[in-house]
């Protein structure tokens, strides 16, 4: 079945369907070339999304990424990542595989076709030009028979009439034949223009324009085809990525299975322990029996007065009366100070803290030692060889790195002095540590604010909202032995002011006024509170970010600060 043959008076409607035959495809090719926009488009936003809810550095979330599910779920993001640059690749792969190669391809359509049917057109043109040479002749022919007719005619009447003369007679004659003769050439000339014509309408329809359809109809083949194989390109290349979306799937999946909660709650365990034993039982107090109180409920003189008075515990402190903790109150120091040692942290988080500093440090001071040793090595070859560059160029670079190195040396062995410090207090599981360990309980759960103002707190680390909350509790006597001695008074060891009121309605603290002096008799030793004296009756503990201390250097049993 052939154009040529079949269609060979359609040139018109051939025209036509080629014509929307390529429309067609460049209507896919703007198919494709949107749907790549939507790949690319859709890869964009899975990859905000991804980045959106990726862990971020230097934050709150890069700690918690420690649990497994937090782990699974950022593996879950860098999967979708993944996701989305398979999206990409659709994208990229329609775009170079189907519409730059089908765009080529229409324009070499629209060439090829362009030029047949020009070739159509002057085919046409030739057979019409060779009609129209065709009917010229014949008019002529037919024109040329008629006035020879009309000649013979003439001569007839003439040659029949007696009046006529000879001579008349003659002319008409010689007319006749004249018009005879040129009716003959014209019969001759039509009947080679004919025979022409014959043979250019044979070319014509049986060779030249079934040649010309025959090549549109390979043309218009060749586009059907080449459709059908960018659709299965265009299949093909959403199934290529399939196995890789389904490993992205799988991961997601492996990431979901990763998630183990029995691991998590033993990193909330190692998180958040203290390091300490919780408080031991509270003794029954009987508020039956008189009680002496003298000066000030608040003053160590009147407990004193009271253990002496008791016969079972001589020369011995009966133990402070210390409140429970109360979580979320505000402890001494200043909003948003944390001390650089960590000594607001329990010990156990505090020793994560000190070591994770010291891993830091000596990281940076690998960094530093071996910036050093490079340019140390490149000086020496620039000495050797003045022509590679200048010693000196490097040796401002080598002065700030050794200060650099100095500094960091300093650091490190300042921290690693308060890790040895911190863990050679861990093993040590006594009643004292029991004691401390509310107070860093508080410390850790509890933003670091100053609210003298409207909160008070014991020695201990506890906090009232007002003294009708106030709850205490009554410890064994060998709790506080070491800290409270009523066979030799404390020595002063330097002097303090207090920077603002306290208020020491608190067993074992002391009210302060703002700007008073005051003697200090037992500096702070970590748990954020100083033992101060007013005379020889009242002493007592206040925060010691409430006052500003004046050690006496010289003094027995005071540290020396550098």
């Amino acid at each position: 079945m052939s154009w040529g043959t079949e269609l060979w008076d359609q040139f018109d409607n051939l025209e036509k369907h080629t014509q929307w035959g390529i429309e067609v495809l460049e209507k896919y090719i703007k198919f494709v070339k949107e749907r790549a926009e939507i790949e690319i488009n859709y890869a964009k936003q899975l990859r905000n999304l991804s980045k959106k809810y990726q862990t971020k550095k230097n934050s709150k979330e890069e700690e918690e990424s420690k649990y497994t599910s937090c782990k699974a779920f950022q593996n879950t993001m860098n999967e979708m990542n993944d996701y989305a640059g398979q999206h990409e690749v659709i994208s990229e792969n329609m775009t170079s595989m189907i519409m730059a190669e089908l765009t080529r391809f229409v324009q070499e359509l629209k060439q090829e076709r362009k030029s047949h049917f020009h070739e159509g057109r002057k085919a046409q043109q030739h057979i019409e030009t060779c009609w129209k040479q065709l009917e010229s002749s014949k008019r002529r022919f037919e024109r040329d028979c008629k006035e020879a007719d009309r000649a013979q005619q003439y001569f007839e009447r003439m040659d029949a009439d007696i009046n006529v003369t000879k001579a008349d007679v003659e002319k008409a004659r010689q007319q006749a034949q004249i018009r005879h003769q040129m009716a003959d050439d014209s019969k001759g000339d039509y009947s080679s223009v004919l025979q022409k014509f014959n043979h250019e309408q044979q070319e014509h329809y049986h060779t030249h324009i079934p040649t010309i359809f025959q090549k549109l109809q390979d043309l218009e083949e060749r586009r059907i085809t080449r459709l059908g194989d960018s659709l299965k390109t265009y299949a093909e290349i959403d199934r290529q990525v399939i196995p890789i979306i389904g490993k992205c799937l799988d991961g997601i999946t492996k990431a979901a299975e990763s998630i183990n909660s029995k691991q998590d709650s033993q990193t909330v365990v190692e998180s958040f322990k203290s390091g300490f034993e919780p408080p031991g039982d509270i003794d029954f107090e009987d508020f039956t029996q008189s009680m002496k109180r003298t000066v000030s409920d608040t003053s160590l003189t009147n407990n004193r007065a009271d253990v002496k008075s008791d016969p079972k515990t001589p020369g011995k402190s009966r133990g402070k009366l210390w409140p429970f903790i109360k979580k979320n109150k505000c402890f001494g120091f200043h909003q948003g100070a944390t001390p650089e040692d960590f000594s607001n942290l329990p010990p156990e988080q505090r020793r994560k803290k000190l070591q994770q500093k010291v891993d830091e440090l000596n990281k940076d001071l690998q960094k530093e030692i071996d910036q050093r040793d490079a340019l140390t090595k490149m000086k020496d070859v620039y000495m050797k060889n003045p022509q590679m560059g200048d010693p000196a160029s490097v040796a401002q670079k080598l002065i700030e790195i050794g200060s650099n190195i100095e500094k960091l040396r300093v650091e490190v062995q300042k921290f690693e002095g308060w890790l040895a410090e911190v863990e050679g207090r861990l093993p040590a599981r006594n009643d004292n540590s029991r004691r401390q360990s509310a107070l860093y309980e508080t410390q850790n759960t509890a933003p670091v604010n100053n609210c003298a103002q409207d909160r008070e707190s014991s020695p201990d680390g506890s906090y009232t909202e007002d003294q009708s909350q106030e709850t205490e509790v009554k410890v064994t006597p060998t709790e506080f032995d070491d800290d409270f001695d009523d066979e030799e008074p404390l020595s002063t060891i330097g002097s303090c002011k207090a920077l603002y009121p306290f208020d020491g309605e608190n067993e074992g603290t002391i009210s302060v006024a703002e700007g008073e002096i005051l003697n200090v008799i037992e500096e702070d030793k970590g748990d954020g509170w100083t033992r101060i004296r007013r005379n020889e009756e009242e002493e007592g503990y206040v925060p010691t970010s409430y006052i500003e201390v004046y050690l006496d250097k010289t003094a027995k049993g005071a540290k020396t600060y550098i």
